[in-house]
């Protein structure tokens, strides 16, 4: 038996036709529902020229009409790759021309900026209904017969998904997860944790919402998609479909719990949370809250999928820790760094074998770039890291890109940017300027507004601070990112 995603979506259509798949704003899709819309969409793609193994990008925000996509693309062998729906046009077209997709595919409220991204990659656009530019692939799809289509041939060591991640440099890679990698990632949850409805705070150009969602489906279940991740959206969703799950990373949770609804979440069996340091006292706030919930942190990467986990149990006694080595993989420190290996990991970069090999050491281990250390127990704990990125949000930023951008900020005569720790969003970016004499220090919507044109809002910095002079290597003027954060802290008092 192959291990494809299609199977998936195929035995739940032919076996529970009715159950509830997906939900969003009120909209429902059965598995026979979205099988059929997959069918649909599957002759319409094929007509435009989408077969195995081409890319199909994505720039949207969370519609229905992306989980039929996603069905039809895997069952054609096709490559689902979607791209983060903050990104200023500049961003996306370098995002999606890294993919060199066959289409790209947008919602209508990214269609006027999607025409002129699809331009400059020189792709068709297709847009998931409304208006604007773009061929609308949902009107298409409802006059296209509903038969299934021709079997496309695709197998699990297929591609199946490419996730974009930016790496130290701010420069975009193509994560690659074949069929075999996301199913075996999907199906060991799905079968040991029964459960009721998800609820999904991640957008779905993040692999978080294709994981999770993944999960619910393996199991036939019902995953109910958010349009954003504030607390009374998430709240009403599990009190509508009655959840028995959500994950949220540790700000979205202090939000939840901030919101005071806890009888409208008494349904949760399972909260969880998923970074490398969740504050025990938000841990200690989900167990009051929410005394029937099982907790769970788990610690890990598009790239290698979860690589430890913190049970509820455990987290009294191990505060702080992001726990053992998950179910099915191997963690080993080597000169302090974290690394990993498992049937789970990702299966390179695309069109990328210098950062696929530089990823992994020669015997195979998968270097996280996470500093750690572990305790007499077998728990770990992140402490640092090997390169300088900033995990906001759960989101990366390259402080080195940010500080591009603001380099020729007015008045500026040198910045550094770095990631100040933070117990909602893990770290927040904070700028750092050396200023000409007699400029005041700029606000962070001053900041933010320079940005605006240019960067994501999630790489916009929170903070602002100064320095008379920036701390730099002697030989390479390299910023010493640990001594300006150190510097940061101690105003802090």
């Amino acid at each position: 038996m192959e291990l494809v995603i299609g199977s998936v979506f195929d035995n739940a259509a032919a076996t529970v036709p009715h159950r509830p798949a997906a939900a969003l704003d009120g909209q429902v899709l059965t598995y026979g529902e979205l099988g059929r819309q997959a069918n649909q969409m599957s002759h319409v793609l094929a007509g435009l020229g989408v077969s195995r193994g081409d890319r199909v990008v994505t720039w949207s925000d969370n519609n229905l009409a992306s989980v039929s996509l996603f069905v039809a693309l895997a069952r054609a062998g096709a490559v689902f790759a979607p791209a983060n729906a903050r990104l200023s046009p500049e961003e996306a077209a370098e995002m999606v021309g890294l993919a060199r997709p066959r289409l790209l595919v947008v919602d209508p409220g990214h269609a006027e900026a999607g025409q002129a991204v699809a331009d400059e990659v020189g792709v068709p656009l297709v847009r998931l209904g409304g208006t604007g530019p773009g061929l609308d692939l949902v009107t298409e799809a409802q006059s296209a017969s509903d038969a299934a289509p021709a079997p496309s041939g695709v197998g699990e060591r297929d591609l199946h998904v490419v996730f974009f991640t930016s790496g130290s440099t701010g420069k975009s890679k193509g994560v690659v997860l074949s069929h075999r990698c996301n199913w075996l990632r999907t199906r060991t949850p799905a079968l040991l944790e029964p459960r009721g409805a998800t609820v999904c705070m991640f957008p779905m150009f993040h692999m978080g919402a294709w994981t999770i969602a993944l999960q619910a489906w393996q199991a036939r279940g019902l995953v109910v998609f958010t349009d954003r991740a504030d607390a009374d959206v998430l709240i009403d969703a599990v009190h509508t479909h009655r959840a028995a799950y959500m994950n949220c990373i540790p700000a979205v949770w202090r939000r939840v719990l901030e919101a005071g609804r806890h009888a409208d979440l008494a349904s949760l069996r399972f909260a969880t949370s998923g970074t490398s340091a969740t504050p025990p006292e938000l841990l200690a706030d989900l167990k009051a809250a929410f005394p029937n919930a099982h907790r769970r942190v788990f610690y890990g990467s598009t790239e290698a999928g979860s690589v430890t986990m913190l049970d509820d149990a455990d987290m009294e006694s191990r505060p702080g820790s992001c726990g053992q080595a998950h179910t099915g993989a191997e963690v080993r420190l080597d000169r302090g760094e974290l690394q990993t290996r498992s049937p789970f990991m990702f299966d390179g970069y695309f069109d990328n074998p210098e950062a696929t090999a530089e990823a992994f050491t020669e015997d195979g281990w998968f270097r996280t770039g996470d500093l750690a250390e572990m305790d007499g127990g077998g728990f770990y704990s992140i402490v640092g890291r090997v390169k300088d990125v900033i995990r906001t949000g759960g989101e990366t930023v390259s402080p080195a890109e940010v500080e591009g951008h603001l380099a020729d900020f007015p008045g500026a005569a040198e910045v550094a940017v770095v990631g100040i720790p933070d117990d909602r969003w893990g770290e927040v970016v904070c700028a750092v300027f050396v200023l000409a004499p007699g400029v005041a220090l700029p606000t962070p919507d001053a900041v933010q507004a320079h940005l605006s044109d240019r960067l994501a809002r999630f790489k916009h910095p929170r903070r602002i601070e100064a320095m008379d002079a920036i701390p730099r290597t002697p030989a390479t003027g390299q910023v010493r990112r640990r001594d300006v954060v150190a510097a940061v802290l101690s105003t802090d008092g």
